[in-house]
């Protein structure tokens, strides 16, 4: 914090790390070379901030209530989006893995921290960490019931593993007792975590 009473949000320099000064270096080379924009980077890096887990939750409620928007999404997870007006904002591919009473999927990315950004927002801190990219292959029961998700013995677990080239969502089950609820209200019970496989979507209140 400041010690200036007159600017209280004022903050000393902080020294660079030497990744940041070598991402700053290559920014400079790129924006030299007319590889990209000056304001490039700044701009996608907004763009993902304006997304939420909520933009998913809209994409599986719709699923939830519409069963041939449901086939498209597995079939062709690319377009299906686009039809709700979710332009991925990467050139990767996007598959939809549903978890089902006989099975479910545990999304990580073991090389570095892939992820639906479009869809989901900005991966949190836990997805990108060295122990549940190792932790989620090797004994990914016992990740789950860290975040409080026990499954039955007899439903196996699929680990997908997510790359530059292949992003995957999950389209966790349906809530029991919603029968009537509206895609609004089905929305507000799909979570980040549930999308992803470490949790399942809320029960109804």
């Amino acid at each position: 914090m400041s010690d200036d009473p007159a600017h209280p949000g004022l903050q000393h320099d902080v020294r660079l790390s030497e990744r940041a000064k070598r991402a700053q270096a290559i920014h400079r080379l790129l924006v030299s070379k007319n590889i990209i924009g000056p304001d490039e980077v700044a701009e996608v890096i907004e763009r993902v901030r304006t997304r939420t887990p909520a933009d998913g939750a809209t994409v599986v409620a719709r699923a939830w209530t519409d069963p041939a928007f449901k086939t498209r999404l597995v079939e062709d997870a690319r377009s299906a989006v686009l039809e709700l007006g979710y332009r991925l904002s990467h050139d990767a591919g996007l598959a939809v893995v549903e978890n089902t009473a006989r099975i479910h999927h545990l999304v990580v990315c073991t090389l570095c921290s892939c992820y639906p950004t479009a869809l989901l927002g900005p991966p949190p801190d836990w997805y990108k960490s060295f122990a549940y990219r190792q932790r989620a292959v090797v004994e990914p029961r016992a990740v789950m019931r860290e975040f409080g998700l026990v499954l039955d013995e007899g439903i196996p677990v699929r680990v997908v593993d997510s790359t530059a080239d292949l992003r995957y969502l999950v389209l966790p089950r349906r809530p029991i007792g919603t029968a009537g609820f509206s895609e609004t209200e089905l929305a507000e019970l799909v979570t980040r975590d549930s999308m992803i496989g470490v949790g399942e979507a809320r029960a109804p209140a």
